[in-house]
């Protein structure tokens, strides 16, 4: 077959044939009496395999090589293409939320594009001294999205914390916040989950907060039930309660605790589900005081009754800890 019907048959140009000929790459067998490129059947075959082995990333030398060496083994190559091709998706991944997070901040004109390249690129600095700097500018809370993205990576306590007020101050970034409080990493949904706890009146955090209650991180849980908690939600109850028996936050949890009893129909729930633990076989001495300690942060008198109980435990270190919290309270209220 000469040169233009091999091109029609397999969809390569002429000239595209005519530079794998050059490159050695598809010799024609034969030529014509006239000086024609002349391909046979094992030559359109070795060109086929030439297509497909680009359609897979392989530049014409690696295509050379592979062909001309009869022990070749495609195994190491095809991990190498596999490997390019991650790093290529990521970079392209990077591009395109980079493009979503300008397109996010409405940008009115090319200064708006500009300041926040410069706001990504400086988010992206290896020293955390420049991100907190770029976070803490007065424009930075103009790019919420930007900077939800930001959060859901950043390791340095100082920058993470800058990020979290930039956004609270924003009061957007949700969207993204909430992506990443589903992510299988559980660093990722942390970060998110403190986030979104540090503005929960923004739309949709709420919900996100709820949900995080079910996350097998206990972390995750813990940051949703002070947050959820301090907004009055009694389904953070159970995870407070734990908070104090395992000692995580135990101090703050209990204060929110507190804060929940303040409803009358929380408060008796609150309460039993603390003396339940009290209670508990399992209940170790340390835990025990835990307990008791949250008891005093409790409103009305329930805790105060069962504090005076404590009072007289078999474990002398609860009973003297109740005695003394009995003192505190009874102190504030003269009436018994």
């Amino acid at each position: 077959m000469l040169i233009g019907e091999v091109a029609r048959l397999s969809g390569v140009s002429s000239r595209m044939l005519r530079h794998y000929d050059s490159l050695g790459l598809v010799r024609p067998t034969g030529r014509t009496a006239g000086g024609y490129r002349e391909y046979s059947a094992e030559d359109v075959r070795r060109i086929f395999h030439v297509e497909s082995l680009r359609s897979l990333g392989l530049s014409l030398k690696e295509i050379g090589r592979a062909l001309a060496d009869p022990a070749f083994t495609p195994a190491a190559l095809v991990g190498d293409l596999i490997r390019r091709t991650q790093d290529r998706l990521a970079k392209e991944q990077e591009l395109l939320e980079r493009l979503r997070a300008i397109d996010a901040s409405t940008p009115t004109g090319w200064q708006d594009v500009l300041r926040i390249v410069e706001l990504m690129r400086e988010l992206d600095s290896p020293s955390a001294a420049r991100r907190q700097q770029a976070v803490l500018a007065d424009d930075a809370s103009a790019s919420p999205e930007l900077l939800a993205g930001a959060v859901l990576h950043e390791t340095d306590p100082h920058v993470a914390g800058a990020l979290r007020w930039a956004l609270a101050r924003s009061g957007g970034g949700v969207a993204e916040l909430a992506a990443g409080a589903r992510s299988e990493d559980a660093d990722t949904r942390r970060r998110a989950v403190l986030a979104i706890a540090g503005m929960p009146d923004a739309p949709g955090a709420v919900e996100v907060l709820t949900d995080a209650l079910r996350d097998t991180d206990t972390t995750v849980r813990g940051h949703a039930a002070l947050a959820l908690g301090r907004r009055g939600v009694a389904a953070a109850v159970p995870t407070l309660v734990g908070m104090v028996v395992v000692g995580a936050n135990d101090v703050e949890a209990a204060e929110v605790l507190g804060l929940l009893s303040q409803d009358p129909e929380r408060a008796g729930r609150i309460t039993t589900a603390l003396a339940d633990e009290l209670a508990a076989p399992t209940a170790d001495a340390a835990t025990r005081i835990r307990l008791t300690q949250a008891l005093v942060e409790l409103a009305g008198t329930t805790g105060l009754e069962i504090l005076r109980r404590l009072a007289h435990d078999d474990d002398h270190a609860v009973a003297r800890v109740a005695s003394a919290l009995v003192g505190v309270l009874e102190a504030r209220s003269p009436d018994p």
